[in-house]
């Protein structure tokens, strides 16, 4: 007769956290805060663009200057997006209703 053996899944020591543990929940928390300053700054940039367009201003060089800073923001935010493992930009570029003028100018076919 063999001896009893308590169940392994009892036997397991309790999950401490472990340094790797740590470092990954940093990682993801700092992917999540880089998400959100670049959504603010793409939010900022097209109100600009559109209050600039819709002012009916006719300033040439400030309006390629805002479009140049949302065309940086949109960049900024894909290239983050895609660092959190998404690759479909396409809710993005409806949620911020991003103009073709400005996926032009970072090379997206939309």
């Amino acid at each position: 007769m063999s001896p009893l053996r308590m169940p392994q899944r009892l036997a397991e020591s309790p999950q401490v956290d472990t340094g790797e543990a740590v470092l990954r929940f940093e990682l993801l928390e700092n992917l999540d805060a880089g998400l959100r300053r670049c959504e603010w700054r793409v939010q900022a940039a097209l109100a600009e663009l559109r209050e600039h367009d819709a002012d009916g201003a006719d300033d040439p060089d400030q309006r390629a200057r805002l479009l140049a800073e949302a065309a940086d923001a949109v960049w900024a935010l894909v290239v983050q997006h895609e660092a959190c493992d998404c690759a479909d930009h396409e809710g993005l570029i409806r949620r911020y209703a991003i103009p073709h003028e400005v996926l032009a100018r970072i090379g997206a076919a939309h």
